[in-house]
């Protein structure tokens, strides 16, 4: 496979993750902001982000009850899945085209991310 053509597989991927990303994100907060546009903020009190928004389960049960908070999380998360879905297909891609340098470079950055998102992000 052409280095033109590996290239351009990878960039479907990354524009089509990333707009997607960006409408969920546009969409959560259009709903945030008609929920709660006219709350008056209140600088003196910091609150930290609620419990349930701290985990992907409490953030997919938000998103699945249209809370804005929720949607804009879930666009988030999305945006770091769609860079984990791109290391992994360029590993992929190196190996179809046989060149083990790259795919064991690949292979250290994924299992990378995968460790700090997954044992380090708890």
């Amino acid at each position: 496979m052409k280095t033109a053509r590996i290239e351009h597989i990878l960039g479907i991927v990354l524009l089509s993750g990333v707009l997607s990303s960006a409408g969920f994100v546009l969409a959560g907060g259009a709903m945030y902001v008609a929920r709660h546009g006219t709350e008056r903020a209140h600088y003196r009190i910091f609150r930290g982000e609620p419990s349930d928004l701290r985990s992907l389960q409490g953030v997919l049960g938000d998103a699945r009850e249209f809370s804005g908070r929720g949607i804009i999380l879930l666009g988030l998360m999305f945006l770091v899945a769609v860079q984990i879905i791109r290391v992994g297909l360029t590993c992929l891609l190196f190996a179809w085209n046989r060149d083990r340098v790259f795919v064991m470079i690949s292979l250290l950055v994924l299992v990378m991310l995968l460790y700090g998102i997954l044992i380090e992000g708890r």
